[in-house]
């Protein structure tokens, strides 16, 4: 489900939310990677991130779908703003579950995210279903001025490439 701003006020990373459901068995997984790494793609965020957010998703949804009921459903829901991307994914479980934290699983989602947390709803209704949740948020990576990267500015840039000795048999410049 997207629900999106009127246009007057769309930017190019405006405030976008997604919810995303799938079985949670491993063969549905992956639709929720694909959403995921196409929302980051479209806020602009760098390469590396994107690829990040994908394996993190694919961890946490992991984790998730080996907890949840038969047949139940994980909802996956994405927020995307100027800042960064907040995504939580969640199930229905048989009963009180947390998840472990020193798995390699909760490694990789601790390394790849700037925040992680695990939520836990209990049943409102006597007989209902728990429902567990992992929240990650990962950080718009700051942008670097040009002249702090070592990069040369466009006018040394344009002299090395001037430098450069012709090709054999081409007219110098």
């Amino acid at each position: 489900m997207i629900r999106p701003l009127p246009p007057e006020n769309r930017g190019p990373v405006a405030l976008r939310d997604v919810e995303v459901r799938v079985l949670a068995v491993p063969e549905a997984l992956v639709t929720v990677r694909t959403v995921a790494g196409d929302l980051a793609a479209r806020a602009e965020f760098p390469l590396d991130t994107v690829d990040d957010l994908k394996l993190a998703v694919d961890e946490a949804c992991t984790c998730l779908a080996d907890i949840a009921r038969p047949d139940t459903r994980l909802t996956g829901t994405f927020s995307v703003d100027e800042d960064g991307i907040t995504m939580t994914v969640s199930v229905s479980t048989l009963g009180p579950i947390s998840l472990p934290t020193d798995t390699f699983a909760w490694r990789v989602l601790t390394v790849l995210a700037d925040d992680v947390r695990v939520l836990a709803e209990a049943p409102t209704e006597p007989g209902g279903a728990h429902r567990l949740a992992l929240r990650m948020t990962l950080d718009r990576p700051a942008l670097v001025p040009r002249g702090d990267t070592g990069i040369a500015d466009d006018a040394e840039e344009l002299a090395a490439v001037a430098s450069f000795p012709a090709r054999p048999g081409a007219p110098a410049p």
